[in-house]
């Protein structure tokens, strides 16, 4: 499912206009990005969890040579499903 058919099916769920979906489901993809972008866990009951956590500095392989390289530390988004969707 893309963005667009997640919007339709937000406004026939809500029964809504698909203007009003749209702009439901962008700000909701906002405001998740602002508050992960905080550092803050974002929990969604029925959905699951999304936090950032910091991944550490390793050394990977460059497939094509085989030499190392070094991959840099960076943030990434974790999501934990809650138990009614697993």
């Amino acid at each position: 499912m893309n963005k667009a058919q997640f919007v339709e099916a937000v406004a026939l769920e809500a029964n809504i206009s698909k203007v009003d979906a749209r702009k439901a489901v962008d700000a909701m993809i906002r405001i998740t990005a602002r508050t992960l972008r905080e550092g803050e866990r974002l929990t969604l009951t029925g959905l699951g969890t999304f936090s950032v956590v910091q991944k550490a500095e390793r050394v990977g392989r460059n497939p094509r040579t085989g030499a190392p390289v070094k991959i840099p530390s960076r943030k990434a988004v974790k999501f934990r499903p809650s138990a009614e969707i697993e």
